[in-house]
């Protein structure tokens, strides 16, 4: 199978494909099992899809891991080689941000301040802006995001819905190694001891989905005792929300309720998610 032609510019881009006729995959590189979900997912939606390989610095707050987040675009093209990808797009910082950090933005409003946005200050601001810029330069029928990045594919959700963009969003389920930890391009800076410990965020899902017959209290206690358990997590938030408002749940919520949890695992900060069911 060849590769899959690179693309650099926004030109290239919009004088190969027209409105709808792709299927788009945003990533940051470093492509793992869970990004190659999504290529697949895309290919069942279409037979012309692109991935979009661009670290953005937008959505990287001073101080946090822009510099050394993991570049490695042989490796991804190699990657994709196995897929019948049509088109990678790669675009240079400046191609995208001309004159530097783009003075028009799309803002997340106050859900972007909660959770992630909270411990990241305007990190899904930048996240949107680079969306919205995605869709309006590819112009896909579908784009797609993976579940475990839960905040950020409501907050798109909700953005093409306020903006009346009519690309649709494309879910894909959270792809786990075999010991439960989910994928991350940021798994790579784990040693052994830490990524033993970075285990606990998937069994404190785990402990919250078995404790939802027993109330948000019962489901909070039992992923804090497994992850206060493990003295190399270093928990940010954990949080429960209503998938369809992604506001905290109330105490006598029922039915499907999100667990969100964040923390710093030496030198990673790692997310998980999952859906459970109070009752």
């Amino acid at each position: 199978m060849s590769s899959p032609a690179v693309i650099e510019s926004i030109a290239g881009i919009r004088s190969r494909f027209a409105a709808g006729a792709a299927q788009l995959v945003p990533t940051m590189g470093a492509l793992h099992e869970g990004h190659l979900a999504l290529v697949e997912r895309a290919l069942e939606l279409g037979d012309r899809v692109v991935v979009s390989v661009f670290v953005n610095p937008l959505q990287f707050a001073p101080g946090e891991d822009l510099a050394r987040y993991p570049r490695d675009f042989d490796a991804d093209l190699a990657t994709l080689a196995r897929y019948p990808v049509e088109a990678v797009f790669h675009p240079a910082a400046e191609e995208m941000y001309p004159h530097g950090a783009a003075q028009t933005q799309v803002r997340a409003g106050d859900l972007g301040a909660a959770f992630e946005g909270r411990s990241r200050p305007g990190h899904f601001d930048g996240v949107l802006t680079v969306v919205a810029k995605l869709l309006g330069i590819v112009r896909p029928e579908h784009v797609l995001f993976g579940e475990k990045d839960a905040q950020q594919l409501f907050l798109v959700r909700r953005m093409v819905t306020d903006l009346d963009i009519a690309t649709r969003v494309e879910e894909v389920g959270t792809v786990r190694a075999p010991d439960g930890l989910a994928l991350s391009s940021r798994n790579r800076y784990l040693d052994d001891e830490h990524r033993r410990a970075a285990r606990a965020l998937s069994r404190a899902l785990e402990a919250a989905g078995s404790a939802a017959d027993r109330g948000v209290d019962a489901v909070v206690a039992a992923a804090q005792s497994v992850l206060m358990g493990e003295e190399l997590v270093a928990l940010d938030y954990l949080g429960i929300v209503d998938p369809s408002t992604f506001r905290p749940v109330d105490d006598d919520h029922r039915g499907p309720a999100r667990v969100l949890i964040a923390a710093q695992v030496g030198p990673a900060r790692l997310i998980d998610t999952d859906t459970i069911y109070l009752n």
